[in-house]
């Protein structure tokens, strides 16, 4: 047993479920999906925190003004890569974490943001867009997972986060296929957790409410308590902070959606109904 995992064993009831992390100065961050939206921010936010970037999605034009960006914040040119990557293809993440490795010698914290998102009513289910989603919010980050988990265990240390999503908590109109991805990553982490935390990784869950990002844009109902791209990276940062296992915010609209869990669902079903005009 390693002192980690003694450390791990003694911690108390209510002593934080992962390592907090506070301190970001040269910290060795990997975002899968940081082109846009939240991981756009969070690399941001990162940035100016002095962390080292690794910056992966599908657009690499996108990646080159995120990386920019991140360079004005005050990270060096040196210190914040592309590791240009589509999660969905098999192999690639395998093959951008190979380049990464040999780069940094190892890396601290990845975060899965890549996913996508249609809304759509249950009439409008089409096998192409079953196919998109799973394969990129589900099946990609599982199989990336796959190949990360050994070389965290090989350097005895890192932390993985996994962008969930509240619309995993329970049936949500127009999630007929991204709700169902994103419960299985809220199941992911916690099994996850379950496995690597007495061997010294960290896992936290990040499940954001309605943020305004090019994928929300196509929603055409209202979206309760929506926030900014920058709010959600500060929460995600503060959560980061106090170790927290699941990182859920805007804590309004999250503990309101974690209430309507415990009803029956004579009242789930109109409230929900109420409260996004479907």
């Amino acid at each position: 047993m390693t002192a980690t995992t003694v450390i791990r064993a003694t911690r108390g009831l209510f002593s934080p479920l992962n390592t907090p992390i506070r301190d970001w100065q040269g910290r060795r961050v990997w975002i899968v999906g940081a082109s846009t939206g939240i991981g756009e921010a969070l690399a941001l936010a990162l940035a100016a925190r002095g962390a080292r970037l690794a910056l992966s999605a599908r657009s690499v034009q996108r990646l080159q003004a995120v990386r920019a960006a991140c360079v004005e914040r005050g990270v060096a040119e040196s210190d914040c890569v592309i590791e240009a990557l589509d999660l969905a293809r098999d192999g690639d993440f395998a093959r951008a974490q190979g380049a990464l490795l040999a780069r940094w010698g190892g890396v601290d914290l990845v975060v899965f943001n890549a996913g996508t998102y249609r809304p759509l009513r249950a009439w409008e289910l089409s096998a192409e867009a079953v196919r998109e989603t799973v394969a990129l919010n589900l099946v990609g980050t599982l199989c990336g997972v796959g190949e990360l988990v050994p070389a965290l265990l090989r350097q005895g240390s890192g932390a993985i986060a996994l962008v969930g999503s509240v619309a995993g908590y329970g049936g949500l109109p127009k999630a007929t296929v991204y709700g169902p991805t994103k419960a299985a990553l809220i199941n992911l982490a916690e099994t996850l957790y379950l496995d690597l935390s007495p061997r010294g990784i960290d896992v936290f869950l990040i499940d954001p409410g309605f943020v305004a990002t090019p994928l929300t844009a196509a929603n055409d109902f209202h979206m309760p308590a929506l926030q900014t791209p920058a709010q959600a990276a500060q929460a995600i940062v503060d959560g980061f902070a106090r170790g927290d296992f699941e990182i859920h915010f805007p804590k309004r609209f999250t503990r309101v959606l974690k209430l309507l869990q415990w009803l029956p669902r004579r009242f789930y079903f109109p409230l929900v109904r109420r409260a996004t005009g479907l």
